[in-house]
């Protein structure tokens, strides 16, 4: 389940739609979180490199 929420925030996150990305990571439990996290440290990652990075500001 968390798996899906975790995909349902970063699909959400690539639209643009951060509401809807903060309420799905919101319903993450804590238990399913550090799964999450750990699986993701065991390959290199991050929960960071997951989601796109905004665009600098032009000027």
């Amino acid at each position: 389940m968390a798996a899906g929420e975790l995909r349902d925030a970063i699909h959400a996150a690539q639209r643009g739609d951060t509401a809807t990305a903060t309420a799905a990571l919101m319903s993450i439990d804590p238990e399913s979180w550090h799964a999450i996290e750990t699986r993701l440290n065991s390959l290199g990652g991050s929960i960071a490199e997951l989601f796109p990075q905004p665009d600098p500001p032009n000027g």
